[in-house]
């Protein structure tokens, strides 16, 4: 007698999933619109915009300092208008949208509410700002180290931090006002260690801000550390990064605790979003960029006790430029099957209990403690971006990396070993492979300025610019000054270039001249310092290299660590770190008598650039000075700049420092005719 199967059992309920964004935005608020909308219809379940250079910096797009920079790096928003059309359609109090804004996120926010003002006419100001849900990153600590999208000096960018914390946390409750931000410095070399301890040493230097500045009382400060998000990065290590996050969670719930006694575990809680690793993305091979990817989102879901809130992920072909529409759908898939399709979301952690992981946690919660000792016994954060302490860490950090990929004893798959490939169908045609910029976004984006401005209240500008700078003399909360002047029409520029009238601007310390470069310089590098040395001896004088950023890219990295690499094979380095336009640039090159002029650009305006400095150069009596480009740049822009009279073009795939050295060599000799 045959029996009846009994039922399969139930599958267990599944938690719910992260948000998932991709970081998206470039050319002008309307075409950012529809990739937002698209991106949407997709499955997305928030946004995450990135905002171009300008705009992250405080100029408008008029600004000779903008030139090239405009809709480069994400979508320009000059003024409230711009900030209409970018989110049009989407409905900004049913949204959750994370916005990539430091030195001006006050500004960012404040037009954001009156967007959505704007959108709920029916509805009190007040009811539309408790409905707002999203982030504003608002971490500039480390834009001084990394990323170099700061304007103000520390002190005033704290206190911008700390209104903007105080304002959020009694009028939009839901909004996450700070994302401190370890991603960045993860790029610019940080190890898991230094990761922790300087992150978690700025969220104490903007927590002990808000506290000091006495504009939430004792009785809320919970709620303040409560909306404290953090956002990491997860390299492929994705073993050594999953124990990073329960670190993270162990650490934070330790100093939330014993350092400003909030008693609420669920304000204790540490909430973090991720974009993982770009610096890992190679040229070379890039198909292989999609298993990291899957290996690093891993990293930040696999544990339970330690999962992302958000996860945001890079496209296969960021190495080469612009991703398209489709590369971005591609990592949106990704998520979407591991949380859909496969059965991580149904378990408790699963690690608990490991002694590997454990043992691993507590080596980086001790290492991280000790660390973040050091930086407090400095004064702090502040104080140790002040004296170049952790830039000049981070550099060593980055500069021991690339030694390591460089004698091939860290293996990367595609670079330095596996490097024969049979012809990707994905990279056959490389000017299709990526999306270009429009060449019309920066004409459009000045035409749109010029309409704006003529349309406005210039009266109501002007005085609402006026309470803003008399409000910044004091020690008020600036954001009602500066919803005050977003209302007005006032644009990025002229919000900025008020506050820096009142406090000043900022260079940070570059890192360079303290770091430690190869320690075991090898065969390669000691041939390419007897190079160095003989055309010294040849042209009369020790060979000197002039390094340059030019426009508003403040990522800083690869630059700093070409000016470590060619001290270290014997050149005298100029550089003065970032945001410089090309008169000074080419005004420096004639002060310092340089044999060669090196460029780093990775924002996508080199084709603006580099010829702008290429005819200063040539109007200063330069011709003889080689230039040398190094950047994320495509073959065809590659093709254009050595037509133009560029020496060399790096990028990425030219991953040996050491060889790069001996092509400025080469370029030096040429131009001397001494080949």
């Amino acid at each position: 007698m045959s029996q009846t199967p009994p039922p399969p059992s139930p599958r267990p309920e599944k938690d719910r999933p992260w948000v998932m964004r991709t970081y998206a935005g470039h050319s002008s608020a309307a075409e950012s619109n529809k990739l937002y909308r698209n991106n949407l219809s997709k499955g997305q379940t928030g946004l995450s915009v990135a905002f171009d250079l300008p705009t992250q910096t405080g100029y408008d797009p008029d600004s000779p300092l903008a030139r090239g920079e405009v809709g480069k790096v994400g979508v320009p928003v000059p003024h409230l208008g711009e900030m209409r059309r970018l989110f049009e359609d989407i409905p900004l109090t049913g949204m959750n949208t994370s916005m990539t804004i430091n030195a001006t996120a006050m500004w960012l926010l404040a037009l954001y509410q009156v967007v959505a003002e704007e959108q709920n006419p029916d509805l009190d100001p007040t009811e539309v700002a408790a409905q707002l849900a999203g982030t504003t990153q608002n971490d500039i600590i480390k834009e001084y180290l990394s990323r170099g999208t700061y304007v103000f000096p520390p002190e005033h960018s704290l206190r911008l931090i700390a209104d903007v914390i105080a304002y959020t946390v009694h009028e939009i409750p839901k909004w996450n006002p700070i994302n401190i931000c370890s991603y960045h410095l993860q790029e610019a070399g940080a190890t898991p260690t230094q990761e922790l301890a300087y992150a978690l040493c700025t969220a104490i230097a903007v927590l002990d801000a808000v506290r000091d500045s006495g504009q939430v009382s004792e009785e809320d400060f919970g709620r303040v550390v409560g909306r404290i998000s953090f956002f990491v990065n997860a390299g492929v290590r994705f073993v050594e990064e999953m124990c990073k996050m329960r670190a993270f969670v162990q650490l934070w719930d330790e100093i939330t605790r014993e350092r400003y006694g909030v008693t609420d575990e669920k304000m204790r809680r540490f909430r973090y979003g991720v974009q993982v690793n770009s610096l890992g993305l190679t040229e070379a091979q890039p198909e292989n960029n999609v298993q990291r990817i899957v290996l690093e989102m891993l990293g930040v879901t696999l544990s339970k006790q330690a999962r992302a809130r958000a996860v945001q992920l890079p496209a296969w072909n960021e190495a080469l430029g612009l991703p398209r529409p489709w590369d971005q759908q591609w990592s949106l898939r990704l998520q979407q099957v591991l949380a859909f399709e496969s059965d991580l979301l149904e378990y408790d952690d699963l690690f608990e209990g490991s002694h590997v992981v454990e043992a691993k946690v507590a080596q980086l919660v001790a290492d991280a403690r000790a660390e973040m000792d050091r930086v407090q016994a400095l004064g702090g954060a502040v104080a140790a971006v002040e004296s170049g302490y952790m830039k000049q860490a981070l550099v060593s950090s980055h500069a021991a990396r690339r030694g390591r990929i460089e004698s091939g004893e860290e293996v990367v798959v595609g670079v330095n070993r596996f490097e024969t490939t049979a012809e990707s169908p994905l990279t056959a045609d490389l000017d299709g492979a990526i999306q270009a910029a429009d060449p019309e976004a920066e004409r459009s984006a000045l035409a749109g300025l010029e309409q704006w401005r003529a349309g406005r209240d210039q009266g109501a500008v002007d005085r609402a610019l006026a309470e803003l700078a008399a409000a910044a003399k004091t020690d008020t909360n600036l954001m009602a000054a500066t919803l005050v002047a977003a209302r007005a029409g006032a644009t990025t520029g002229e919000w900025a270039g008020t506050l820096r009238e009142v406090f000043g601007e900022f260079r940070a310390p570059t890192g360079v001249s303290g770091a430690v470069g190869v320690a075991d310089a090898g065969a390669e590098l000691t041939a390419v310092r007897e190079r160095v040395r003989a055309t010294s001896e040849e042209l009369g004088g020790r060979l000197r290299l002039l390094v340059g950023k030019p426009g508003l890219d403040g990522h800083s990295n690869g630059a700093e660590q070409v000016a470590v690499r060619a001290r270290d094979a014997g050149f005298e380095v100029v550089y003065q770190g970032i945001r410089l336009t090309p008169a000074q640039i080419v005004a420096a090159a004639v002060a310092e008598d340089v044999h060669c002029v090196g460029l780093s650009i990775l924002s996508g305006s080199h084709m603006e650039l580099v010829p702008d400095v290429l005819d200063q150069m040539r109007d200063a009596g330069l011709d003889d000075v080689p230039v040398i480009v190094g950047g994320i740049i495509p073959d065809r822009d590659a093709r254009a700049l050595k037509e133009l009279g560029v020496a060399a073009v790096f990028t990425p795939k030219d991953f040996s420092l050491t060889q790069a050295m001996g092509g400025i060599v080469d370029a030096i000799r040429v131009a001397h005719q001494l080949v």
